[in-house]
Formats: structure tokens, C-alpha cells, sequence
């Protein structure tokens, strides 16, 4: 008579780790590439909102004259998107120069603030 031989193939348990294993992998690389969307995302954000900033700074400075003391809001347009600029003017020990700072929102979240002085020309 013949001897039998062992059976080919994976048991139920072997296949069941290899899936265990597969999903723990496939889930990590889907937060991974969120992670990356995300990210990708919110550089493209602040990098509109720093284009904005500058332009509404140099834009004063452009202007030659002191601005007034005080807020205001102007609308930024950047690739398809609007974005509000604040423009707060504060007054500095120095009468010859003022403080200014441009926050730059979306749906009144704060993406970006820069600051500059600048002086009597």
C-alpha cells in the first residue's frame, strides 16, 4: 500500500493571519496617503495665504502714505480662491513708524499673520 501523504495548501488559521496581516497594511497606507492629502492641502493653503499677505503689505507700502490707525478688511483673490485679508494699523512708540499685521482667514479660520513696520517716507 501507498503511504498517504500530508495535504497541500494553508490551513484556515494561516489564512486568516495572512488576510489579519494584509488589512493591518492596507489600513496604514490609507491614513498614510490621507495624511499626505491633507498635508499637500494645507500647503497649498498657506502658500495663497502668504501671497496675499505680501501683496496687501506691499500694497501699502506702494501707497506712500501712512495708513490710518485702526482695521479693515479687504478680499483676496488667488487661484480661484477668495480669502480675506485683516489689516490691523497700531501705532508704535516712535510717531515716524506703525505696526502692521495681515491675518489672512478662510470661513473665518486663521491661516496665516504677518507683521511689518513701516515708516514715514
Amino acid at each position: 500500500m501507498m503511504a498517504r501523504r500530508g495535504s497541500k495548501g494553508f490551513t484556515l488559521v494561516e489564512v486568516l493571519v495572512a488576510l489579519g496581516i494584509v488589512a493591518v497594511t492596507l489600513a496604514a497606507g490609507v491614513r498614510a496617503t490621507a495624511t499626505l492629502t491633507l498635508n499637500a492641502q494645507r500647503q497649498s493653503d498657506l502658500m495663497l495665504a502668504q501671497l496675499c499677505a505680501e501683496n496687501a503689505l506691499i500694497s501699502l507700502r506702494l501707497a506712500r502714505q501712512m495708513p490710518a490707525v485702526g482695521s479693515n478688511t479687504k478680499t483676496c483673490e488667488q487661484a480661484g480662491r477668495s480669502l480675506d485679508v485683516r489689516l490691523v494699523v497700531q501705532p508704535t512708540p516712535n510717531p515716524n513708524f506703525l505696526r502692521i499685521e495681515a491675518q489672512v482667514l478662510d470661513a473665518s479660520r486663521n491661516l496665516l499673520a504677518l507683521s511689518t513696520v513701516i515708516g514715514r517716507y
